[in-house]
């Protein structure tokens, strides 16, 4: 501990005896030269600080950001919206499209009607209808749509109209399956899921499911011959006869617009 006691006085020693022969002019050229070495550091850090700085003033702050994300999303949600309501007008105008393109080409003279209301019950159905006798509608007159046979009228009142639709066990139609000579009668299948039964089939008929079925068109009857009223789903063969079960073909579910049949064009 001695030595090192004696070795730090030595060194400060000789320290003071260089400061003293060197002089006040190497003393501050020494000074200068170190200041030197430190300038282009500190004018370093001066520029990355002023940089900092700068780059602070072109940043936007939190509720800056926060605004703009709000107006973004919230302009994206209206040009959603504006897309949205573009489309349901296509889709309108396409359905109107396929309507009157349908009644043009239709071999009946149609009077369109829109779907008042739909009253269901366990096995029977019926739907309302806007048009009544000051339209020209009659009982007994066929309902339409693009896709098949809806039902018939039963009661008309001067501006409104009931219809009893094909699910129903007592709209009995006659019926014909397309590609052969089996014919039979159509009505509610009682059955939740809305299906049809094609009953007093030829109990050897072979048919297959997909076959399509449309209305025989009997003297005398409501239905005209040749619109479509289901396909087939499943056949089997009873005692007496053979039974088919349709799947029909207008979405009666979902009626929104029918045409009344009023006579051949």
């Amino acid at each position: 501990m001695k030595y090192v006691q004696i070795a730090a006085l030595v060194l400060l020693a000789v320290a003071a005896i260089i400061l003293c022969v060197i002089g006040a002019g190497p003393l501050a050229q020494l000074q200068s030269g170190f200041l030197g070495i430190l300038s282009p550091l500190s004018q370093s850090g001066n520029a990355v600080k002023n940089s900092i700085g700068n780059l602070g003033k072109d940043l936007m702050t939190l509720d800056q950001l926060q605004a703009e994300y709000n107006r973004l999303l919230s302009e994206n949600k209206q040009l959603r919206a504006e897309n949205n309501g573009l489309r349901d007008l296509q889709a309108d105008n396409d359905h109107l499209r396929s309507i009157l393109g349908y009644r043009e080409r239709s071999a009946f003279h149609l009077i369109p009607a829109a779907v008042l209301g739909h009253d269901a019950q366990a096995w029977w159905s019926t739907i309302k209808i806007n048009r009544g006798t000051k339209d020209g509608i009659a009982t007994d007159m066929p309902v339409i749509t693009d896709r098949g046979l809806v039902g018939k009228t039963t009661a008309v009142s001067r501006e409104m109209s009931e219809v009893i639709l094909i699910t129903d066990e007592n709209c009995k139609v006659a019926a014909k399956v397309e590609g052969t000579k089996d014919q039979g009668i159509c009505a509610g299948a009682r059955a939740p899921e809305g299906e049809l039964k094609l009953s007093f089939l030829n109990k050897l008929a072979d048919l297959q499911p997909g076959q399509k079925v449309y209305t025989a068109g009997v003297s005398g009857g409501v239905f005209p011959s040749g619109i479509a009223l289901g396909t087939v789903k499943n056949f089997h063969a009873r005692e007496l006869d053979g039974e088919a079960v349709l799947e029909p073909a207008a979405d009666l579910g979902s009626l929104e617009e029918v045409f009344v049949v009023t006579g051949a064009k």
